[in-house]
């Protein structure tokens, strides 16, 4: 496919429309979810999960707006974050059956109440993956703190996001709230 670029040409799926920054973003995202593995000594069938999550989460963020409405699930979504419900309807289409990773692919740029840990590391990867320039000492920081301190580092991303969103006066999705609200109120889904 024209435009699809990967550091490992087998890694994305065929339909993935990725161009070359993106496929550096996606691998970012898939070596600091394989470091946190290792360092939480997770077991090699989840690992697994977490790098398929990673692998999936952008593969259409450089899809054209009629490319991913082919695929978008019905529902009020904003177009900014089209590309994620669009990828999981692909990757389901495509054959990934299991919906912890579908779910984390889904809503991984919102928040997800219902996510179990593949959910909750891609969330976080995804905003700390260390190609973001913005506030890098910060996010290096929390980074670190992922592996003895998910829970945590989860609320604090999950502030700074929904900050991010009031401060400019962005409407705020509804999964984003519910999940907020599980967080604020210690609850925990990765034990799920």
């Amino acid at each position: 496919m024209s435009g699809l670029a990967t550091s490992e040409p087998s890694s994305l799926p065929a339909w993935a429309v990725v161009r070359p920054p993106r496929a550096g973003h996606i691998a970012r995202v898939e070596a600091l979810l394989a470091g946190w593995a290792e360092a939480r000594g997770v077991g090699v069938a989840e690992a697994a999960r977490w790098r398929r999550a990673a692998r999936l989460h952008d593969a259409l963020r450089d899809a054209t707006s009629r490319t991913l409405a082919r695929h978008l699930p019905r529902g009020a979504w904003p177009k900014g974050v089209w590309h994620g419900p669009a990828a999981a309807a692909a990757a389901a289409a495509a054959g990934e059956t299991d919906p912890g990773v579908l779910d984390a692919v889904r809503y991984h740029s919102v928040g997800f109440a219902e996510w179990d840990e593949v959910g909750r590391m891609l969330y976080l990867a995804d905003y700390l993956e260390p190609g973001r320039t913005h506030e890098r000492a910060a996010l290096d920081a929390i980074a670190a703190r992922v592996p003895s301190e998910p829970e945590a580092m989860l609320r604090e991303v999950a502030a700074r996001r929904i900050g991010w969103l009031l401060a400019r006066g962005k409407p705020v999705m509804v999964q984003t709230w519910e999940f907020w609200n599980s967080l604020a109120a210690g609850d925990s889904s990765s034990s799920r």
